[in-house]
């Protein structure tokens, strides 16, 4: 017996969460940092007329920018802070703006499907099949730094540098 990705349709993978550094806003020309929340989950349920589970495992992440830009990775991203890097860092998931002004950031989540029945041993599922996630509003904006001891040429770990 061969199962395919149209047999599983009844089960409906969670939605991904989209998170981002900062939240909610960016700044022209900085690096904003965008982790996703998606992990391996089972779904149980009737599959080919018997109670199966299917178990979904994330296997690539995409941020489509409505300004043109486009992230893909393997990995659903980390914060700066688990990365050992300060704010505004580049990190594998992260996108420059640059012009200010409301954006949207969509993620889609490549997961990967296996099966099994009453508790046996997993199999996968041939393809792989993509879950979006709800659109996230990026309020983009310049911004200037008041409190600064010198300007980041001379001054590179100033505030805002």
């Amino acid at each position: 017996m061969v199962v395919t990705l149209r047999d599983i349709a009844s089960f409906r993978p969670a939605v991904p969460d989209n998170g981002m550094e900062p939240d909610g806003w960016a700044v022209v020309g900085l690096p904003a940092n965008f982790v996703a929340a998606a992990s391996a989950h089972v779904i149980s349920g009737t599959l080919l007329g018997r109670p199966a589970d299917v178990r979904f495992t994330p296997v690539g992440y995409r941020w489509t920018h409505s300004d043109g830009g486009i992230v893909d990775s393997a990995t659903p991203g980390a914060s700066w802070s688990d990365l050992g890097q300060s704010e505004f860092s580049a990190t594998s998931t992260s996108h420059v703006y640059e012009m200010s002004g409301e954006h949207t950031v969509r993620l889609d989540v490549e997961l990967s499907a296996e099966y099994r029945f009453a508790g046996s041993g997993w199999l996968p599922i041939d393809g792989t099949l993509s879950v979006a996630g709800e659109d996230q509003r990026v309020l983009v904006g310049d911004f200037d730094t008041v409190l600064t001891n010198g300007d980041c040429e001379s001054n590179p770990s100033g505030p805002g540098c």
